[in-house]
């Protein structure tokens, strides 16, 4: 794998900033008390709430064990939900624990640098001023690439060969538009599904940004605006995003969304008003394509006990496990049995 990390320059970097009005006191207030901080003993407020973030909270609570760098680790989560990986962690290791409620509503507070992962909420540009340092954010694309909530999710559905983390800070009103300090990027192989690509960026991601305020000040002089002609976005996954259109998808195509919401939602299709779930396939690129067979067909194939779907290329894709209306799952032998046989060929398609 190729990995390659850039800490990203630019010259007259006060210039700059001034072009963007947000940042003009934040960068005279990191001039002016510039000699105050000692970064090499940080107080630091982490905002976060999922096991994306909990990476880089452990990565930060080892520095803060281990004296290097961090003198003062805080959390904010949100208390709402129910499973909280940032929240269990607080508790168990005693750090201070706020929730995010009582920070928004709190007049003043005492830390030299904020920093965000996977946190969801806004925020308030009252809160990001409180941070002489400002606030950073790691994110899961090489932006400004797949701004918003889901960048991993896109990349695999996209067939991406390659993603990020990046390293930026934070902006008022508007979320992953703040400028770059820095990058890492990433191969993404043609099986790997969603949960392992997360896991791999969370654990770089925090290592990342260790090395980035290892970095200090310099990380912080130095960070560039994105490139606004270059923005793509990653917005949450609705139910529309799930659908399989076969009429458009190649197999390669309904392979790569299936990785791309492996173990957090289901594709999903119609058979004769049923809803359908995907909840194993494969793809095999070599297999042949078929023409002459509309797309969405399905076949059961005796011989390797899976229904073969045929797609927009006459290239099949093999299901293996599948839930069909109140039926969580069952096997392609069984839809093969209680299902597809029951039907005349003309009518054995899923339907978008």
């Amino acid at each position: 794998m190729r990995i390659l990390f850039q800490l990203i320059l630019r010259k007259n970097t006060l210039r700059q900033h001034k072009r963007h009005n947000f940042y003009d006191k934040n960068v005279r207030n990191y001039c002016d008390i510039n000699h105050k901080i000692d970064y090499k003993s940080l107080k630091v407020l982490f905002f976060g709430t999922d096991t994306f973030s909990l990476s880089s909270l452990v990565a930060l609570h080892t520095e803060l064990e281990h004296d290097r760098n961090i003198k003062v680790l805080d959390v904010v989560t949100s208390f709402r939900a129910m499973s909280n990986p940032i929240k269990d962690y607080a508790q168990k290791e005693n750090l201070k624990l706020f929730d995010f409620k009582s920070i928004k509503s709190k007049e003043s507070l005492d830390y030299d640098l904020g920093l965000v992962v996977s946190f969801g909420h806004l925020i308030p540009e009252q809160i990001i001023n409180e941070f002489p340092l400002g606030m950073l954010n790691v994110h899961g694309s090489l932006l400004p690439k797949y701004r918003g909530a889901a960048p991993i999710i896109y990349a695999i559905r996209n067939g991406d060969t390659k993603t990020g983390i990046t390293i930026m800070r934070i902006k008022p009103k508007h979320f992953d538009t703040g400028e770059i300090l820095c990058q890492k990027e990433f191969a993404i192989s043609d099986t790997e599904l969603m949960p392992d690509l997360h896991h791999r960026l969370a654990t770089e991601g925090a290592k990342l940004l260790i090395d980035c305020i290892n970095a200090f000040p310099l990380s912080l002089t130095r960070a560039i605006p994105q490139n606004e002609s270059e923005v793509t976005y990653a917005p949450k996954i609705d139910e529309n995003f799930t659908q399989v259109r076969w009429n458009t998808m190649t197999a390669k195509d309904v392979f790569n969304l299936y990785r791309s919401l492996y173990s957090f939602k289901f594709c999903s299709t119609t058979w004769h008003g049923l809803p359908v779930k995907f909840k194993e396939m494969s793809y095999h690129p070599l297999s042949p394509c078929t023409e002459n067979i509309e797309p969405g067909t399905v076949i059961y194939c005796q011989k390797l006990k899976c229904l073969q779907v045929f797609c927009a290329n006459g290239q099949a894709i093999h299901v293996h496990d599948l839930g069909i209306g109140k039926k969580s799952k069952i096997s392609a032998f069984d839809f093969n049995n209680g299902f597809l046989k029951k039907r005349p060929e003309s009518e054995r398609k899923f339907t978008s």
